[in-house]
This record gives structure tokens, C-alpha cells and sequence, in this order.
């Protein structure tokens, strides 16, 4: 039986995982929880799954977990008892808890899309060094890790993401001022939180994908496109020399790469939604609209100009979809004000984590000073 310990087990990932762990009982084991402020839910699962180690960094001992505090995530990653770490935590927090699991030499399932946006290379050489596997939770990057098994990594010429365009794919572009927090958070195919719904709608997400495929799979820059596929049935295609398409198909949900993360090798009945093609009846693609969507470009430029540029998009991403759900900004001064801030940005290349976070303490300052400096009625 594999033994997991997760981090994030109150967001909508974290459920999801749970949910998948109910379909696999006798085939894994919750060892260990970890969330960040929601206590109630928390106790819940706790009590459910039975795990060994329990933590919420904003809580007290009082409350019966393990650990308490802002370290509770990192300690537990340091101290308990699993196979298998699977890493929920949206945001930076989620980059220490990720170190902590790699230094124990811990096979690592990833979710947190910002881990390898702020620290890439450091994480995947820590990886490297321990001997440990990264599985990707994405179900991009799974569908790329899963058709990577169909040859020789010398026959491969590049992978290929898929977006779903979000809500505002055929927007009228005259409309695109008029975006609204209430619109972004409307997604036609997936159901997440806010932050991550918000950059699906800009396309950022996918932006953050690229730079996860660089590291995950050791690709260039230019072996990584991307198609809008509005259906979200396939999830990301491989293409090999010889001019083959391998491509993953799933419904569109999550359960389906969790599964594949969790039982990897293997793969073990989960039991979810089966994809019925003849009532799907077509599938579309197109290419993005980088004029609608400019943070996509903003991120590859990001990515190619090396050092800490991916740390500090995803920083200023952080600020801005803040500011913009808060009603302070308008949705055309996300990437604007995004790419203000990568154009101050310093040539930094983190060596360690401290120079990673002060890497990201300074653009989040920069963010922070575009914002001040922002007319509310400019972009």
C-alpha cells in the first residue's frame, strides 16, 4: 500500500485527490494532511482518513493537529511518514514544502503550477541529486508524461499543450475592457479557484505551463507550443520525429492524472467519468490569440530570456489578479503592468532557496510600485 502525505488537502485539488484516494481504498494510504487556515474541514478529514501527521499553518496546537503555525507544512513534509508527496499549495508557500519532501529524497506529485515558475532549475537539480521522480498533477503535463512513454526521448521533437480559450475566447476584442472579476470567474469547462480561474481566463496559466514543461521534461522553449482546444478533451499531444501525433484523451476532470499520479506505475480502475466520443462528435483546435492573450507571450519571453524572469511574471501575477478581483485595476493592466514589471526586473539567477524568495520579495516590491504609480482609468 503507497503511502501519501498531502499539502493543500483543503483546495479544490487537495479534494480532488481525496476523492480519488476514496476510489483506490485497500491501494493507498493518507499518512499525513497538511492545508492552510481551513481548521473545520481540516478536523474533517482528519478524522476520515486517520493520518499519523496532521498541520495548518494559520492555527493553534489547541486545535489537536500536529503541527501549528507557519512552518506546519514544511515540518510535516520533514517528519512524517509517506511514499509519495503530493503538493496542493497554491503560491509561493508551496516552494519550501516542495524542497523540504525532495531533501528526504520523497517522490514528489506536483500540482502547484508557481513552484517550478519561481524555481525550476533548483528544484529539478534537487530532484536530480536525490533520485526522486516529479509526477505531474496537471492534466497537461500528465497527458505529456504519459506519451512520452510511446518512444525514445532522441525521437522526440516537441510537445504540445492544449488551452481551452477560457470565457473570453470569442469575446468581441472592443469587450475585453469591459471584463469584470465576475466574468473571468466564469469557466466554461473547468471548476477551480479563483486565482487559477482568473489566469485561466488570461490564458497566464498556460503561460506557466510552458515554463513547467521546460523543466519537467528538459524541453527548449521552442520545442513547447500551444493549441486552443475548446472541448478540453485532449489534454496535450507529443510530436516525434517521424511526424507522429501522440496525444492523451480524458474527460474533462482532474481525476483522471491524480489517479495516474498516485497508483504511477500502475494504472488501477479509479472509476471516473468515462469519455463517450460519439456523443462528444468533434474535436476543434486553434491557434492562440496572443493579441487577446498576451500574457501567454509574456511568459515565453520570460522563459527565453533565462535567470528569474518566469519568478518574476508569476510574482506580479500574484499582485495583479489580487488587485484586479479586488476591483482595483482593470483587466488590461494585468499583462500590462506584468510586463513593466519583467522589463525592470534584474539578471538574477537564484542559487538556493533564500535567493529564490529575496528574488521574489523584489518583484512582488516592483509589482507593488506599479500598482501605486497606476491611474485606475489607464488600461
Amino acid at each position: 500500500m503507497k503511502k501519501i502525505a498531502l499539502f493543500g488537502s483543503t483546495g479544490s485539488v487537495g479534494v480532488q485527490v481525496l476523492n480519488v484516494v476514496r476510489r483506490l481504498a485497500g491501494e493507498v494510504k493518507v499518512t499525513a494532511l497538511c492545508a492552510g487556515k481551513n481548521s473545520k474541514k481540516l478536523q474533517e478529514q482528519a478524522e476520515e482518513f486517520r493520518p499519523a501527521f496532521c498541520g495548518l499553518t494559520e492555527g493553534s496546537r489547541e486545535d489537536g493537529f500536529t503541527f501549528a503555525g507557519p512552518d506546519a507544512c514544511v515540518r510535516t513534509a520533514a517528519e512524517a511518514d509517506y511514499d509519495l508527496a503530493v503538493v496542493a499549495i497554491s503560491g509561493r508557500t508551496a516552494l519550501p514544502v516542495v524542497m523540504a519532501v525532495l531533501e528526504r529524497g520523497k517522490d514528489l506529485a506536483l500540482a502547484s503550477k508557481e513552484v517550478l515558475a519561481m524555481a525550476g532549475e533548483l528544484v529539478t537539480a534537487k530532484a536530480e541529486q536525490k533520485g526522486v521522480r516529479i509526477l505531474p498533477l496537471d492534466s497537461e503535463h500528465s497527458a505529456v508524461f504519459q506519451c512520452l512513454q510511446g518512444g525514445k526521448r532522441e525521437e522526440l521533437e516537441g510537445v504540445v499543450l492544449t488551452a481551452s480559450g477560457g470565457p473570453f475566447r470569442t469575446l468581441p476584442p472592443e469587450q475585453l475592457e469591459k471584463v469584470t472579476p465576475e466574468m473571468a470567474l466564469r469557466h466554461p469547462t473547468w471548476k477551480m479557484g479563483p486565482k487559477i480561474t482568473v489566469d485561466s481566463a488570461s490564458l497566464f496559466n498556460k503561460g506557466l505551463e510552458i515554463i513547467e514543461a521546460r523543466w519537467l521534461f528538459g524541453l527548449e522553449p521552442k520545442q513547447i507550443e500551444v493549441v486552443v482546444h475548446p472541448e478540453s478533451v485532449v489534454h496535450s499531444l507529443v510530436r516525434w520525429r517521424d511526424g507522429s501525433l501522440l496525444a492523451q484523451l480524458g474527460s474533462p476532470t482532474m481525476e483522471v492524472p491524480i489517479a495516474y499520479a498516485l497508483t504511477w506505475p500502475d494504472r488501477l480502475p479509479a472509476r471516473p467519468p468515462r469519455l463517450d466520443l460519439a456523443a462528444l462528435g468533434r474535436l476543434t483546435f486553434e491557434a492562440p490569440d496572443e493579441a487577446r492573450f498576451p500574457c501567454l507571450r509574456i511568459c515565453r519571453e520570460a522563459l527565453e530570456g533565462g535567470g528569474a524572469g518566469p519568478l518574476a511574471v508569476n510574482a506580479a501575477d500574484e499582485v495583479l489578479v489580487e488587485a484586479f478581483l479586488e476591483g482595483r485595476i482593470k483587466w488590461s493592466a494585468i499583462p500590462y503592468l506584468m510586463e513593466r514589471v519583467l522589463d525592470r526586473f534584474p539578471a538574477l539567477f537564484p542559487r538556493d532557496l533564500r535567493e529564490v524568495l529575496a528574488a521574489d520579495e523584489l518583484a512582488r516590491r516592483l509589482t507593488g510600485e506599479e500598482l501605486a504609480g497606476h491611474a485606475p482609468g489607464r488600461k
